[in-house]
This record gives C-alpha cells, sequence and structure tokens, in this order.
C-alpha cells in the first residue's frame, strides 16, 4: 500500500515528539521515547502518551515532596562530672585515711585550742591542708572547743572523753589543760578511726565517735 503524505507527516511527527521528550527527560523515559518513535502510527502515539502521563505524574510527586523532620546533634557532654560551675571546690567528709577531696580552711587565730590542734596534727600524722575541716567540725559539735565542756554522762573536755579520767594517760593536768585534752582526743582519732575526717564521717552517721 502506498505511503501517503499524511503517513510521512504523522510519523516525523511521533518521531519529533519521541525526540523532544528524550530532551525533556535524560532518565529512564529517554530510552522508552526512542522506542516509541521507531513504532508505526497510532501505536507510536499510545506509547508516547503513556510516557507523557508518567512523566506528569513524576513531575507532580517532585514539587509534592517535603522535608518532614531535620537531625538534631547530640549535645555535647560535660568535660566534667560534679561541676557547679563556680570555680571553687567543696569540702566533703571522707573516711578513712586518703582525706582526697579535703580542702581545709585558714588557719586557726593563734592562741586557740583551735590553733594548739592544727599546729599538733603533723605530730599525729595527719595533714593539717586535709584533715582541719573535719576536726574542726568534730570538736566543734562535741563541745565548741570548750575544754571545761562537761556531758551528764560523765563526757568531758574538748574531745568528750567519756569518762574525763581517761585524758589522764595524756597528762595530770587533763581538767584544765587544752593542749592535754587534745593530745588524748589525737591519739584516740588516730587508734580508733585513723584519720579526723574519719571520725568524723562516723560522727556524721551514727551521732558520736
Amino acid at each position: 500500500m502506498p505511503v501517503t503524505a499524511t503517513a510521512v507527516a504523522l510519523i516525523m511527527g511521533v518521531t519529533v515528539a519521541g525526540y523532544l521528550m528524550v530532551r525533556a527527560d535524560k532518565g529512564q523515559v529517554a530510552g522508552a521515547a526512542f522506542a516509541a518513535a521507531a513504532l508505526p502510527g497510532s501505536r507510536a502515539m499510545a506509547v508516547l502518551k503513556q510516557q507523557r502521563e508518567q512523566m506528569i505524574v513524576m513531575a507532580a510527586a517532585t514539587h509534592t515532596m517535603h522535608v518532614v523532620g531535620a537531625p538534631k546533634l547530640a549535645s555535647r557532654a560535660s568535660a566534667t562530672t560534679g561541676s557547679t560551675g563556680s570555680g571553687t571546690t567543696t569540702t566533703t567528709a571522707g573516711g578513712g585515711g586518703g582525706g582526697g577531696g579535703i580542702v581545709s580552711g585558714p588557719p586557726p587565730n593563734p592562741g586557740t585550742a583551735q590553733s594548739i590542734a592544727y599546729n599538733m596534727m603533723s605530730s599525729f600524722g595527719f595533714s593539717p591542708k586535709t584533715q582541719w575541716t573535719c576536726l574542726d567540725d568534730l570538736w566543734q559539735q562535741e563541745s565548741g572547743w570548750n575544754y571545761q565542756a562537761e556531758n551528764a554522762s560523765g563526757a568531758y573536755g574538748i574531745p568528750q572523753a567519756l569518762p574525763g579520767s581517761k585524758m589522764a594517760s595524756a597528762g595530770p593536768d587533763w581538767q584544765t589543760n587544752p593542749a592535754t585534752q587534745i593530745k588524748w582526743g589525737l591519739g584516740y582519732i588516730q587508734s580508733i578511726y585513723a584519720t579526723p575526717c574519719g571520725a568524723w564521717a562516723h560522727e556524721e552517721a551514727d551521732g558520736y565517735y
């Protein structure tokens, strides 16, 4: 059957349409458009129409896509633990002999019972820098550093020895001399609790040492 001018025009139109679709979309549809352009007549047009509809659907889907969320970065952990942010070190009472983390306050005023105890600590192996605060808290609570402090139970003096006469082992003037009482008290702490902080920890836990 002879090819009419109309048929030639239709084939050329299909070919041009396929080419234009290839230029518009260089993806997976391009191969289908080339194949469609090679098909004769209405069949080629049907294939191209189908591919065009797919392109329209894909384009619509692309425009309707949106971001539903963004990833969040994990916050950086603190470089230090237990920091108050004030730049100061807090005093903590600990048991045993280490005394780590204990920060001593300034030395007590000279001539006081506290000053006698502070200067005597080293002779018992206690570091004033790490143990003074615990000793000060301990005997402040027990007697208020009063060498005449007396309890109804018979405890006496700065270290509240029970009975008070125990302190006679440190000197005959145990009733009137703060230094004698302190000497006995430091020896007692050393033998029973190892350090003033050990004694203070027991005091806080049980109400006595």
